[in-house]
This record gives structure tokens, C-alpha cells and sequence, in this order.
């Protein structure tokens, strides 16, 4: 190590700092509240739990007793949730059901044509290389067919496009990072290992999946990708940068983790914990950086020390030091924290951050369910310890013939708040809104105009009183009734005086899943809710319902989610640290359930270190694509604690995992 080199620390967690000091009521707390109201606790916190879960889950209408009437979306078909439960374990590998078989796809490295550069085993692929080669880090994904702009759903052929959360500093390099000043191309190649991959992907005679070489729909959009700015926050002085001095562009996207996609063709890629990309070392960050936990001292991977300096770089300095007279990035993390469209079916296309869907650490993106002549209506989760969960509806209706991303600049967001008796109200998050401006004034706060309220949503969040979450994370929403469920991850920062009905358990490191119904429409400002699942080990109960977790379903952190289009709830894990290396639950997991029985089983088990998320499927449901994140996090550089998926003596890469049953039947069954 040469004098003019020091040596870091880098955090992968991947996890923003808590930010929300509000005192803004926490989940528990409401419930408590409503358990007491309802006279519920003079029994056990099961009985009360019980009593709430039994019957909350509700439409319109109401019973005898002035009770909501709970809807019961259909079972699943018999034929469905056949298979044997796989058992937790802790094999470096893929472990399915017997009569499915699971091969590795499109690992971090491959190359996106046959011209393109190939992976080089020791890592050594240059920044140029990455650029057109899979991202690292594997996450949310969607299959489109490749007749979907035609109405088509072909189930042999199509586009898979997916995200890459962020990279694993010892991985990605020979040996690593661990150096400042950082070598320009080492941090080429990271911002190049994030954002998005478009691959052609076709099904081959003997029924295995290849890329199609060449495609001119295969792309990587990374990091330092162009972009524009859409919707109220294109043109605000806070968004005005050396690079856009008009304020309507910037460059990349970071930390992709859940997607969603719209009805109209377009994939949605979601920056979730990307605050921490950045550095404001100033004495005083404004609240468009502190309340993001924009960091005061470095960025995650230092790349505005990289040298041969250049702009590309110093972008993630956003300290008022580092302004010239050419201009400044103060304003560059503004640019972060969005949702962003992209249309895979054009290469050219301009990828476009949809700004009325707000600025956080968004977690996954989902539609409502869709009705001809009514607005769009879209859910994403802020996922970070005590955040929010969102909607967003439009102002112009949804027509088939006519839909694009223009019903995604223009439109009301709203915050939730859970209320103690079981209902929930949607509080608008609007310049022109009497009630939302009293609730700011009365705390302190002003918004300039409906950019600023965007670019300090969780801000407006918490003047509004929205409720605190145990970090939102995935949703899904049911294809038939339109009924939402999100995952509640994990909280270990509850504690014994913040315990419940709903959260009965100080520490709460095992994470549950709630659900809830809009009243009358989607676009409805008020809405009902329960308890779908407490996650945990054996014996576990949700209390209220016949759901017991045995050895074929136990689990902790759950995040991502999904329905299929049969109905069925696929639920991904994501422990950490202590939670993933040890204990009962062995490695990360993908389970099913009915949501209707609740009978869960456990389908997926993944390789060691790994986090399962993102899933997909084919339309025929036969061809199943789940993303493999970080096997081996836990690694130095060489020493592996993984080799999947090409074993040996490997370095571990995530991957797609390409599922299906051997007698060729729909997966579930």
C-alpha cells in the first residue's frame, strides 16, 4: 500500500440509517390502541389478535353487528400447491421439490452479445467490459413476451429485464476494495455493475433457455445512464446541477432493488437505498439530503475520491466545497430516490423518472388493479426502519388504447395511516390540499410548490401523520379481488414498551405480512386491514386463523412478494448477519401460499449467503425465473463462503435461476 493510499471501510449493508424521528404513531401503536378501544386485551395478546384478524379484512359492505364483511378472493385450484415442501438447509445450492429442476441463467458477468467481452474468473473485467456485460446483485424482474406491444403472450420468447441492487466490494475486484483515493476504472466498473439488464431470451428446442446473441433489444442501463426527469420535480431549482443546468435531466440509476410493470409494456426499476452514494460533508445538509441520511463524511464506495478525476465521479460529492465556477452537484442526490420508467422494447429510449410517485427508498412498485375509463392506482413501500407506505393516483383515467407513461406525471400521492379500528385512511400529500397545508404550518413546515413536497416526501409524510411501518417493503395485488399485501420485513429497533397484538414480540427480527382492502374502488381514500402472516420459527402462530408454522414453512424477513396469475402468493426472505448464518431457518427461501387457507409451503431454498428475490414467469406459468442475490456475501477476496453457481473453487456470482416442472406442468402444481 503506497503513502498516498488509506484504507477504508466500506459499508454493504445496504441499509440506510433510521431518519424518521417523527412522533408520528408507530404500526403497534395504533393497534394497541384499537385493541383497547375494543376491549380485546382484558384476555391474551392471542385472544386479542384473534379477534382482529378474524374479521377486518373488508369490502363496502358490513355484517349484523356493524362488523366488516371480510372478502374471500377464490381458492386456488386443487391441482395447485401439489408439490412436497422442501426443507430448510444450508446447501450451497438450489434446492426445488421433487419433479422441478432449477439451472443457473445469466450470472454478474455475462457478456450481452457473443462480442462483447467475457467473464474473467479472477474478477479482472475492465469498467468497459461491465458496461456491457449482467450487472451484479441480481433483484427485481419481469418477463415480458415478446409479443406483448401486440397483445401477444408467448411463453417461449420475450425480453427479461432485471435489476442490480449493488455490488459486493469484495468481490467485484481481485482483490477487493480497499483503498482511497479510488483507481477511476475500479469505480467505473461498480457504477457500471448497477442499474438494469435487457436480455433477449429465447427457449430452445429441448426446452432449455438461451440469450439471443446480437438482439438489438439487449442493453445495460447503469449508473451513469442518461435520463430525464418527468413529472412536477423536472425544472426545480433543486434538481439544477453542472450537468442539467435547466433541471430537467441527470445520470443513472442506483441501488435497484424491487420493480414493478405497467399495463402499457414498461418495466419500473426502484432506487431504493441510495442516499448513502453520496457525501455532504457541509455543516448543515439541507432536509432534501438529511432526512434521506445522505452521508456527512463519505460516499459508500468513495467514488468522488476516484482519480484521474472526472465529472462522472465528483457528481457523488455533493458538499458545497466541491463547487466551482463551472457549477456544482449539490443538488446531484435530489436526482435519486424516484421510480424510473424504462421501455425495453426501444433501445433508444430515454429511461425517465417518474416524480409525482415520490422520492424515498422505494422498495418495489405495484398497480391496482385496472378499470377502463379510472385512474392508474400504484402502491410502493419506503423501506427503512419506521417509514411509510404510498399510493398514487392518477388524475387522468386509464384507457387501454391510449395509456403511456404520461399517467404517471400527474396525479394525487398519497401516505397511509392505519386507524385503530381497523380502517385506514389515504392523507393526501398536496399543495392544494386545505388540510395537508394547516397539518404543515401547525408543525413548522412550508413547501414551496408541489416539486418541493415530492422532493421531501417522507417530510410531507410526517407532517401529514402518517403511520410508522416496520420497513414496507415488496407489495402484491391480488388478480382477481384487487386485495394488497405488503411485507413488513423486520424491526429490531421495537421495543419491550412498543409490544402488541399485532407485534407481540420485542426485537421483532422475524418480520409479518399485512393486507387490506380500498373501500368502494382502488382510487378510494379509505381502506380496511389485517394480519395475513407473523413470520417466525416452528410453532409460530397468527393468532385467529389455523396458521401454525411447522418445519415446511417457518421463516424470517420476508420481503419480496408476488401473485401469480393463478392466485397464488409467492413470499421471498431476506435475512442477514446472525438471522441468515445461523439459527432454524437455514439459508433464504421462496415460499407459497394460498391466501385464502393460508396454507404456506416452502418451495425454494437458496445457496449460501444468497437473498432470493425477484420473480417472474412465463405467461403458461411452465417456466419459472427467480434472481439469486450476493451468494457468499460474507466473503473475502479468496476466501469464499460460496461457489455458486459454477462451484469448484469459484467466486460466487448472483444469477437467474430458471424453474420448471420436469413433466412439463405449470409450477405450483
Amino acid at each position: 500500500m503506497s503513502d498516498s493510499k488509506t484504507a477504508i471501510s466500506i459499508d454493504n449493508s445496504g441499509i440506510d440509517p433510521q431518519t424518521n424521528f417523527s412522533l408520528n404513531p408507530t404500526f403497534a401503536a395504533v393497534v394497541d390502541a384499537r385493541m383497547a378501544r375494543r376491549k380485546f386485551l382484558k384476555g391474551s395478546v392471542g385472544a386479542a389478535v384473534a379477534a382482529f384478524i378474524g374479521g377486518n379484512l373488508a369490502a363496502c359492505s358490513s355484517s349484523d353487528d356493524g362488523e366488516p364483511t371480510p372478502v374471500v378472493p377464490p381458492v386456488a385450484g386443487p391441482e395447485l400447491l401439489g408439490f412436497a415442501a422442501v426443507a430448510a438447509s444450508r446447501t450451497d445450492g438450489i434446492v426445488v421439490p421433487q419433479g422441478y429442476t432449477a439451472r443457473a441463467f445469466l450470472p454478474w458477468g455475462t457478456p450481452l452479445t457473443g462480442s462483447y467481452p467475457a467473464y474473467l474468473a479472477d474478477a479482472s473485467n475492465s469498467g468497459a467490459d461491465q458496461e456491457q456485460q449482467i450487472g451484479m446483485h441480481h433483484d427485481g424482474m419481469h418477463f415480458f413476451p415478446i409479443d406483448t406491444r401486440s397483445g401477444g403472450d408467448s411463453s417461449t420468447e420475450g425480453l427479461l429485464v432485471f435489476n442490480h441492487e449493488y455490488i459486493d466490494n469484495n468481490l467485484i475486484h481481485p482483490n477487493g476494495i480497499d483503498t482511497v483515493p479510488r483507481i477511476a476504472d475500479e469505480a467505473r466498473k461498480e457504477i457500471a455493475a448497477h442499474g438494469v439488464s435487457v436480455a433477449h431470451i429465447q427457449q430452445q428446442a429441448d426446452g432449455s433457455w438461451a440469450l439471443v446473441n446480437n438482439s438489438p433489444f439487449n442493453r445495460r442501463i447503469t449508473g451513469a445512464t442518461p435520463m430525464e426527469l418527468a413529472g412536477p420535480v423536472r425544472g426545480s431549482s433543486k434538481v439544477v446541477t453542472k450537468y442539467s443546468p435547466d433541471g430537467s435531466r441527470t445520470r443513472g440509476t442506483l441501488n435497484n432493488c424491487g420493480n414493478g410493470y405497467t399495463p402499457w409494456g414498461t418495466y419500473l426499476t426502484c432506487e431504493e437505498n441510495w442516499a448513502g452514494y453520496f457525501a455532504n460533508t457541509d455543516a448543515s445538509q439541507p432536509r432534501e439530503h438529511s432526512r434521506y441520511g445522505v452521508s456527512g463524511s463519505n460516499g459508500r464506495y468513495f467514488w468522488e475520491t476516484a482519480t484521474p478525476t472526472a465529472d462522472v465521479y465528483q457528481r457523488f460529492n455533493a458538499s458545497t466545497i466541491a463547487a466551482d465556477a463551472s457549477g456544482d452537484y449539490r443538488n446531484e442526490p435530489n436526482t435519486f430516490g424516484w421510480i424510473v420508467e424504462i421501455d425495453p422494447f426501444n433501445p433508444d429510449s430515454v429511461p425517465q423518472k417518474r416524480t409525482a410517485l415520490g422520492r424515498f427508498g422505494h422498495e418495489g412498485v405495484i398497480f391496482g388493479k385496472l378499470e377502463e375509463g379510472k385512474p392508474v392506482v400504484v402502491y410502493s413501500g419506503d423501506d427503512s426502519t419506521f417509514e411509510y407506505i404510498y399510493k398514487f393516483v392518477s388524475s387522468a383515467p386509464y384507457y387501454k388504447n391510449t395509456a403511456g407513461g404520461h399517467l404517471l406525471n400527474d396525479g394525487i400521492l398519497y401516505v397511509a395511516r392505519f386507524n385503530e379500528d381497523g380502517s385506514g385512511d389515504w392523507l393526501p400529500l398536496d399543495i392544494t390540499n386545505a388540510d395537508f397545508i394547516a397539518k404543515a404550518a401547525a408543525a413548522g413546515v412550508s413547501f414551496a410548490d408541489q416539486a418541493d413536497i415530492l422532493l421531501n416526501t417522507r417530510l410531507a409524510a410526517d407532517v401529514a401523520g402518517a403511520t410508522k411501518m416496520d420497513r414496507p417493503e415488496w407489495g402484491a395485488v391480488h388478480p382477481e379481488t384487487g386485495e394488497v399485501y405488503f411485507t413488513l420485513t423486520n424491526n429490531t429497533r421495537r421495543t419491550d414498551t412498543q409490544t402488541d397484538a399485532p407485534n407481540p414480540r420485542a426485537n421483532n427480527a422475524t418480520g409479518h405480512i399485512i393486507r387490506w382492502n380500498e373501500r368502494e374502488a382502488q382510487a378510494a381514500t379509505a381502506f380496511d386491514w389485517d394480519i395475513f402472516l407473523l413470520a417466525g420459527d416452528v410453532g409460530t402462530e397468527t393468532p385467529g386463523t389455523e396458521l401454525t408454522l411447522t418445519a415446511d414453512n417457518h421463516l424470517a424477513s420476508p420481503d419480496g412478494l408476488w401473485f401469480d396469475k393463478n392466485g397464488l402468493l409467492w413470499i421471498q426472505t431476506d435475512m442477514s448477519g446472525s438471522q441468515q448464518g445461523e439459527g432454524p431457518y437455514g439459508n433464504n427461501q421462496m415460499l407459497v401460499a394460498d391466501p385464502v387457507t393460508r396454507q404456506i409451503k416452502r418451495f425454494l431454498v437458496g445457496p449460501t449467503d444468497c437473498e432470493v428475490t425477484g420473480i417472474s414467469a412465463t405467461p403458461d406459468m411452465k417456466t419459472l425465473f427467480v434472481n439469486i442475490q450476493h451468494p457468499g456475501d460474507r466473503s473475502e477476496p479468496g476466501n469464499f463462503t460460496s461457489n455458486w453457481p459454477d462451484g469448484g473453487s469459484s467466486r460466487p456470482r448472483s444469477a437467474t435461476v430458471i424453474v420448471t416442472k420436469d413433466d412439463g406442468g405449470v409450477i405450483g402444481s
